[in-house]
C-alpha cells in the first residue's frame, strides 16, 4: 500500500503542476491579444483554449488522485485545510467554468472591444492562479484552523 500511496502522491502534485502551470504562460499571450492582427489571433485563441482543456483534465486527476489520498492516508475528510482546499475547490470549479469560454467567444464577435476582453481575461487568469495557489498552500502548509 505504501507503494501505491506514493504513487498517488506523484500523480496528485504532477496534476496540480499542470493545473496551475499553464496558466502562467498564458499572461504574454493575452499582452499580445491586445495588438494581435485578425490572423494571429485564432493561434493565441487556440493556445488559450488549449491551456485551460489541459487545466480542467489536469484538474480531474488533481481530484481523483487527492479523493484517494485521503482515503488511503492518514487524514479524514474534516482535517481543517482539506476542508478548505475542497471549498476554495468548489469555487474555483464555478469560477472556471464561467470565466474563460464565454470571454474567448466573444472574441468571435466584430462589436466586441478587445481590450476590454483582454483585461477581462488577464482577470480571470489572475483570480484563477490565486485560487489554485491558496489551495495548493493548504496542501502544502497544511494548517490547523480549527
Amino acid at each position: 500500500m505504501d507503494l501505491w500511496y506514493r504513487i498517488f502522491i506523484y500523480l496528485h502534485v504532477s496534476s496540480a503542476i499542470a493545473s496551475i502551470g499553464p496558466f502562467f504562460i498564458l499572461l504574454p499571450i493575452v499582452k499580445k491579444l491586445r495588438t494581435a492582427k485578425e490572423m494571429e489571433i485564432n493561434a493565441y485563441l487556440n493556445t488559450f483554449r488549449f491551456v485551460v482543456r489541459l487545466a480542467k483534465h489536469a484538474g480531474h486527476v488533481l481530484v481523483g488522485t487527492g479523493i484517494l489520498l485521503v482515503i488511503f492516508g492518514p487524514w479524514t475528510w474534516s482535517t481543517p485545510w482539506i476542508v478548505m482546499t475542497l471549498i476554495i475547490l468548489f469555487c474555483s470549479l464555478f469560477f472556471l467554468a464561467r470565466a474563460f469560454s464565454p470571454t474567448l467567444r466573444q472574441f468571435q464577435e466584430e462589436s466586441q472591444n478587445r481590450d476590454t476582453l483582454v483585461a477581462k481575461l488577464k482577470r480571470s487568469i489572475w483570480i484563477y492562479i490565486i485560487l489554485l495557489m491558496a489551495m495548493l498552500w493548504f496542501m502544502v502548509g497544511k494548517p490547523a484552523l480549527w
